[in-house]
């Protein structure tokens, strides 16, 4: 169909406008409201200082070594210097969903030969879950990986297997870099569809298989660098699997924010919109059906899910992370038949529309609502001095809720903007390039000096990873540390902050300053 000819959803303007639209949630905020990205911001200012700030040097180590999981590290070093940190890295954040809206669209295009209604239903998914979370290096691999498959496609169609095979060389080992699942969810998408193309060559499976794995060769070198990174020192085991519990839940939560109804309807709208497809494709009516490439994609995705640990290598969610992606291609791949007629399709691209509309507008609230708690919580920072040894405790519930707590990684923010310790970094041989040298001692004491031990709970939670916060509040080394933060605290013993002084509240945050550092049990 041509230009002048083509529905609205087709044109590229409109394309070029979703584009735009899916950046709109990040703009007003000063600090993405992402759970992790101020973890995250913290470990780039040690990463920018090289040792300059004297206390950054006494707190932290950085040292560069290769691992899959760098993508927003390395570009943070060219983009900060034009931007500065904070700016900097929010604008990298938001071309992560930019970046997915185009590879969604590209995809429908190369595989459909035009952009389906349908498509625009997948477009929410740019903030699922694992991107609210603040898995910021992944979800930048997975939007390079949705933008690589399509390229990879248009290629295809274009029938230059030698460029295809040449370009590929390059960007698997950069998706890899930014981050290895990226890498591995396009070779699971690069694999299937084109086992599917060749069989359809072939006629015969065995053929098809085998030209698939050649071509796949291009996606290789990748493979060297995993070696190389998992054969190093190394922390973090990998299990539990099989929790079909929990994987239930991962499906359902998919869009998880910060309004469990409207979080849940629209997935459960998602799994009704797939399963009418299937049930058109079972009953073989005209009007809806599925790409196969794009149907045996997802299914290869499912199925992934399905075998993956909730930890891989040490990192937590593994199999979650991946659920976006299921319904992303499985939405993509449906397929507007000829016979269905225009009111259908124009029916379908409302609905998709309104969909996106709403869920956008529904994330740009979230957002202005969590930087507002965001910026009253950094008011304690105008309290603490540069260099200052900072200890803070987060609250959160006994169970997970609906609404993770968007200030679980707040404390890092006095690395970015006071030089000082805060207890809220990751520090896994091998997984980070960052590692906590404070405080140095006893393991209970070193124990307050990474995550999760700012994380706190009410009294009576059973929990091996989080201690109680008056248990916190009774056992850190208090001679190691001048302040304490208390971000969103659960009920607590006002006994346990004996010796302190406070010097900055709002509502239940509060900044203590630690005037007598004897332990607590010898305070009077």
């Amino acid at each position: 169909m041509d230009n002048q000819r083509s529905a609205w959803w087709e044109q590229h303007w409109f394309h070029a406008l979703l584009i735009l639209a899916s950046a709109l949630p990040l703009l007003y905020p000063t600090i993405p409201p992402l759970v992790d990205f101020p973890g995250h911001l913290g470990r780039y200012r040690v990463e920018l200082d090289h040792g300059m700030t004297p206390s950054l040097a006494h707190f932290y180590t950085f040292q560069w070594h290769m691992i899959g999981n760098l993508g927003i590290d390395l570009l943070i070093i060219p983009v900060a210097k034009i931007f500065g940190l904070e700016l900097g890295a929010k604008l990298i954040v938001i071309t992560i969903p930019m970046l997915a809206v185009t590879g969604m669209l590209w995809i429908a295009r190369e595989v459909h030969g035009k952009v389906t209604p349908t498509a625009l239903f997948a477009l929410p998914l740019a903030y699922a879950h694992p991107f609210i979370f603040g898995f910021i290096n992944y979800s930048l691999s997975m939007a390079l990986a949705l933008c690589a498959f399509a390229l990879w496609l248009r290629l295809e169609r274009m029938r230059k297997y030698r460029l295809r095979a040449i370009v590929f060389l390059f960007i698997s080992p950069l998706l890899w870099i930014c981050h290895a699942y990226g890498w591995a969810a396009l070779c699971l998408l690069t694999a299937s569809s084109e086992i599917v193309h060749q069989h359809d060559k072939s006629g015969r499976w065995g053929v098809a298989i085998y030209r698939a794995a050649l071509n796949g060769l291009a996606l290789a070198p990748p493979i060297i660098l995993m070696l190389i990174w998992r054969s190093g020192h190394v922390a973090g085991g990998t299990g539990p699997w099989f929790v079909w519990s929990s994987k239930f839940y991962w499906i359902i939560e998919t869009l998880r924010d910060s309004s469990q109804s409207f979080d849940t309807i629209s997935v459960y709208f998602l799994i009704f919109l797939i399963l009418t497809v299937i049930a058109f494709v079972l009953v073989k009516n005209p009007w809806l059906t599925f790409s196969r490439n794009l149907a045996v994609s997802a299914v290869v995705l499912l199925i992934m899910f399905l075998l993956l640990p909730y930890v891989v290598f040490g990192s937590a969610y593994a199999d979650m992370r991946l659920t976006p992606y299921v319904y992303i291609i499985a939405l993509l791949g449906i397929r507007m038949q000829p016979h269905a007629g225009r009111r259908v399709r124009l029916g379908l691209a409302i609905a998709g529309l309104c969909f996106f509309v709403v869920r956008t507008g529904g994330t740009i609230m979230d957002f202005a609502r969590a930087d507002k708690i965001a910026t009253r919580a950094l008011g304690a920072l105008n309290h603490v001095p540069q260099g200052a040894r900072l200890i803070s405790f987060v609250g959160r519930t006994c169970s997970t809720s609906w609404v993770t707590n968007r200030l679980e990684h707040i404390p890092a923010m006095a690395i970015v903007r006071r030089a000082a310790f805060s207890n809220d970094q990751w520090d896994m041989e091998g997984a980070q390039l960052l590692r906590s040298n404070y405080p140095a001692g006893t393991p209970l004491e070193k124990h307050f000096g990474r995550d999760p031990s700012h994380m706190t709970t009410p009294p009576g939670c059973r929990s091996r990873v989080w201690f109680p916060l008056n248990k916190s509040l009774a056992f850190f080394p208090r001679d190691k540390f001048d302040y304490v933060w208390l971000l969103d605290p659960p009920a607590y013993d006002v006994r346990n902050v004996r010796g302190m002084s406070k010097v900055w509240s709002d509502g239940s945050d509060a900044l203590y300053h630690i005037d007598d550092h004897s332990p607590l049990g010898l305070l009077k």
